[in-house]
């Protein structure tokens, strides 16, 4: 019975070992449906030459059109090497953490000596009493710290994916407020020209002409830094979707952002969405539980460490040939005479303690995340729809006015040039709303989930009014 009894503890203790073990392919099922939104069931890992090549033909397929934002977020989990290395490292975490988990290996020594007429070989298995007594613990612990490490897997693709939204919108909208900058300087050209060949004939002052070339000189230096805008945006987008020289050469974009939702999101919506499944509390809870039961496992390790070993000695006569055998046991103790370990106890408390703060600080800024975010959207999105409504419209209107004037020769040349730049600076203005409401969606996507994103909602371009004294 008693036999029967250990035999089957150690079969109990090496299914548990063998239990200890970390399938990646799981942790990106999970990953592609907690984040469904973020990664439409598309995130892998390519481990050989063939699935690198099949993603790398299908990222090809995509770069043959005008990139999307959807389209743009597929390219990056399928070319992208830096989100393949976290998936890749995220793997190597998981199987360091399922290590914990099982059992060391046992020690085997053999040895042989001869004694006058007598040879004895010996043989001895040793292994760590403590680990296995404290297996079921380090079981529990390790499978702690692998939940851990999956939802740690699914915030760091959240947050990949998030970057990729926001490099897209802002290389369209860079894109975007170039195509108009570059006509506000076409206009304010011409009529620096204008002006110009006015003063060579005597009908332009001094001080017209320079207010011309002022307005014309502004014009160049904004073109010149929407120009390094809208290359620092694509080339930030490239990286972030890892192409390379020859990917980026065909990646191309659309002409503009997208258009407004026609009803934003409600606040009650986006609370519904948001709830204690909170990626960031669970991770934050996860790791709280895994540092108590490493706590409670280091407790019992500090102060001492036991081996036992079973030993099987044959004993050989060579005078007359006789045979004998010895049975028994080895208990080694390490001592704690120079070290009681009560630093390492300290060290686990101290851990332990910054966890459950961890996780009460994530409790308590999870709610405030939110709302923050929830502001900053649906304040971009008041404000890109009054530009749209409102100051657009208007500008238009105007335009439209000192066209007729012009006409009528009410107004000059110069007065219908500086209306033309007020109006292009009211559609400059409009795509920086625009681009700030999309940001701002992205980031509140990503709170949502549980990976809040640092958003503003800052001051959009001037919607024009600075040339009113273009024809004085």
């Amino acid at each position: 019975m008693t036999s029967g009894r250990r035999l089957a503890a150690i079969a109990a203790a090496l299914v548990l070992s063998g239990c200890a073990s970390v399938r990646f392919d799981e942790s990106l099922a999970q990953a592609n449906r907690e984040a469904a939104d973020f990664t439409q069931g598309k995130l892998a890992l390519a481990s050989t030459a063939e699935q690198r090549d099949a993603m790398r033909d299908e990222a090809a397929k995509l770069l043959d059109q005008p990139l999307g934002q959807t389209g743009a977020v597929q390219v990056a989990l399928l070319n992208n090497p830096a989100l393949q290395a976290l998936l890749a490292q995220n793997w190597a975490d998981a199987a360091a953490a399922a290590q914990g988990g099982r059992l060391p290996n046992p020690v085997f020594s053999f040895e042989r000596m001869t004694i006058a007429n007598e040879l004895e070989f010996g043989r001895l298995l040793a292994f760590g009493l403590l680990d296995l007594i404290t297996l079921p613990q380090r079981y529990n612990t390790a499978q702690r710290q692998i939940a851990a490490a999956r939802l740690r897997l699914t915030g760091d693709v959240v947050d990949q994916v998030t970057q990729v939204r926001q490099a897209w919108v802002n290389a369209v909208a860079a894109q975007q407020t170039l195509v108009y900058t570059r006509q506000v300087f076409e206009a304010a050209e011409a009529s620096a020209e204008l002006a110009r060949r006015l003063q060579s004939v005597g009908n332009f002052t001094r001080l017209d002409r320079a207010r011309q070339q002022v307005f014309y000189a502004d014009a160049a230096t904004q073109l010149a830094g929407a120009q390094h805008g809208a290359t620092a945006a694509r080339e930030a987008l490239v990286r972030l979707l890892g192409l390379d020289d020859a990917q980026a050469q065909r990646l191309t974009l659309p002409e503009r952002l997208p258009d407004l939702p026609k009803v934003p999101r409600s606040i009650e919506d986006t609370g519904k969405a948001a709830s204690s499944t909170r990626m960031d509390v669970r991770q934050a809870r996860l790791l709280l539980d895994a540092a108590a039961k490493a706590q409670g496992l280091n407790w019992i390790t500090s102060f001492a460490d036991i081996e036992l070993g079973l030993r099987y000695d044959t004993v050989f006569d060579t005078a007359d040939g006789a045979k004998a055998h010895k049975r028994g046991y080895e208990i080694d103790v390490r001592l704690p005479l120079f070290d009681w370990g009560d630093l390492q106890r300290d060290a686990m408390n101290a851990q332990t303690l910054a966890a459950a703060n961890r996780y009460e600080a994530t409790l308590r800024a999870a709610g405030s995340n939110l709302r923050e975010s929830y502001s900053a959207y649906r304040t971009s999105y008041d404000i890109a729809r009054h530009y749209r409504d409102e100051v657009v419209p208007l500008r238009r209107t105007i335009s439209e006015e000192n066209t007729l004037r012009y006409n009528g020769m009410l107004i000059g040349v110069f007065e219908l040039l500086a209306d033309s730049r007020d109006q292009i600076g009211a559609v400059i203005g409009a795509i920086g709303a625009e681009q700030q409401f999309w940001l701002a969606d992205a980031a509140l996507q990503a709170a949502v989930i549980g990976k809040p994103t640092a958003t503003s909602v800052g001051a959009v371009a001037s919607a024009g009014g600075g040339g009113g004294e273009a024809g004085h």
